[in-house]
């Protein structure tokens, strides 16, 4: 008899390289379901509970917390001991009162940031596509799996911005400009996890459009347009670094 569904499970030596997890100390770890972000790109919730925040030390125990509904995502609560936590969503947890940022960090890997104050209170998503819909419409795709619909004559955003949403509301506060002179945090390649101002852009059509990148070290970094999440003008409006705003 063939498959009836996905397998929940995958071997340990298959999952992502930036899994915090052994590969030799067992055969199996947790897939994560389908949702907002790809296994290629995310974190199970186990994984995150049990490996990188270190609340629990087997799955059994961190399935148990999610079950409760001691962690929220993006606001919500997710019971989905599988549910996938990729780029730019909030992670919280209440009962500690903790709040983490997730951020691309070097080597592929993704970090928890901690952030406090008005910064628990939006998330930032990167504009990957647009659809004109019916009635005067216009569908903004967001990186995160989100769709949301604004009216056609209110249309000001342009694919590769980046809106300022609330969370758990969904509701758009702002909107930054995907241009020259831009903060910037560079989200995949060789050079993931980079930060700096945008000092050029390429003339390449597409998906092979470039940016070059100026970190404060005064290094320039080129890479695809499409790693590249503008996250300010002047300043960066998140966290990037401990005791960095």
């Amino acid at each position: 008899m063939g498959n009836k569904g996905p397998t929940k499970h995958m071997k340990r030596h298959q999952s992502p390289a930036f899994w915090p997890i052994h590969r030799k100390s067992g055969v199996w770890t947790i897939k994560t379901s389908s949702g907002p972000h790809s296994t290629a790109t995310s974190i199970p919730t186990t994984v995150l509970i049990r490996d990188q925040l270190k609340y629990a030390k087997t799955a059994k125990e961190a399935k148990y917390l999610i079950k409760q509904g001691k962690l929220l995502v993006d606001g919500k609560q997710r019971i989905d001991e599988r549910f996938p936590v990729g780029l730019m969503d909030l992670v919280s947890i209440p009962d500690s009162g903790e709040v983490f940022r997730v951020l691309p960090d070097h080597n592929g890997r993704l970090k928890l940031q901690p952030i406090t104050g008005d910064e628990v209170a939006f998330k930032l998503c990167k504009i990957k596509g647009k659809t004109s819909l019916p009635g005067k419409k216009t569908q903004l795709n967001l990186h995160d799996g989100q769709n949301l619909t604004i009216a056609a004559e209110s249309d000001q955003y342009k694919v590769n911005d980046v809106l300022k949403i609330k969370v758990p509301e969904k509701e758009i506060m702002d909107h930054i400009e995907f241009k020259e002179m831009q903060q910037s945090i560079i989200t995949g390649g060789r050079s993931q996890g980079a930060k700096g101002m945008i000092i050029g852009l390429g003339p390449e059509p597409g998906w092979k459009k470039t940016a070059t990148i100026r970190t404060a070290e005064g290094e320039d970094i080129k890479t695809l347009a499409r790693y590249v999440f503008v996250v300010g003008s002047k300043e960066p409006i998140i966290t990037l670094d401990a005791g960095e705003e």
